[in-house]
């Protein structure tokens, strides 16, 4: 019997590979950063690990690149706040 297939996502920050649960998707709305625990908005989303490096290394180019989109001031503090300890 087949083991049921796991979706991998990458961290846009470290590169690592993983199971989908694992990460924290990102999404931008309407020109605003959200964070996507369902995994089902609509918009382009970009996924994280739970590592605090790569949450305060997200804020650069690496997000903004995989967005598609600058980052604004506002998205970068929602980074920060939501940084895990």
């Amino acid at each position: 019997m087949r083991s049921k297939h796991r979706p991998q996502r990458t961290c846009v920050v470290c590169r690592e590979k993983r199971d989908k649960v694992q990460l924290t998707r990102l999404v931008m709305v309407r020109d605003r950063l959200k964070i996507d625990p369902s995994g089902k908005l609509n918009g382009r989303g970009a996924y994280l690990c739970e590592k605090p490096t790569c949450w305060s290394a997200a804020g650069r180019a690496s997000l903004s690149r995989a967005l598609r989109h600058e980052l604004h001031e506002d998205d970068c503090a929602l980074l920060r706040q939501m940084t895990p300890s």
